[in-house]
């Protein structure tokens, strides 16, 4: 593990229905020395804990019932009412079919990792979202951060259709 982050000035929210999983995730970041870890079982008791407390990382499930963790994150990412529009939030599911990441991803998810997981992945994440986090981008119809991974120089002819 080549970043040393000091997870115990970091706050979490772990939103599943599931509570094995939800404590599967607590006791990794545990093991980090994360003491500040919430838990929400669904949107609106998550929502309650960003209003409340907000956190500085949230780790959630994509199926949450009736409702959806892209559905979260994008209340996050553009409600009025959200507290921090740029809260970085890591998608921790078993749905990880690409049309579910790519939803996520459109939605403005900072991270996706699918379950089954190692404790390496999601360091790695926690790692991506606190030190080396993505520029937010705000356009049209998106907010989020940069969906581009990799910064590559273009000297070829316009790529995009709307350029005249």
């Amino acid at each position: 593990m080549p970043e040393k982050i000091d997870f115990s000035k970091v706050s979490f929210l772990i939103v599943d229905t599931n509570p094995l999983s939800a404590q599967l995730v607590r006791d990794i970041l545990g093991m980090l020395d994360v003491t500040a870890v919430r838990t929400a079982n669904n949107i609106e008791r998550a929502q309650n804990v960003l209003r409340r407390d907000g956190v500085d990382v949230v780790i959630t499930e994509h199926a949450l019932g009736d409702e959806s963790g892209v559905d979260l994150i994008d209340w996050i990412r553009n409600a009025a009412d959200s507290p921090d529009r740029m809260t970085p939030v890591i998608m921790l599911t078993a749905n990880s079919a690409q049309t579910y990441v790519m939803t996520a991803r459109d939605k403005g998810v900072s991270e996706f990792l699918a379950k089954p997981f190692t404790v390496e992945g999601l360091y790695r994440r926690l790692v991506s979202v606190i030190a080396r986090p993505r520029a937010f981008v705000n356009i049209d119809d998106y907010f989020g951060p940069d969906r581009r991974r990799r910064q590559v120089p273009y000297d070829g002819p316009e790529r995009r259709s709307t350029d005249g």
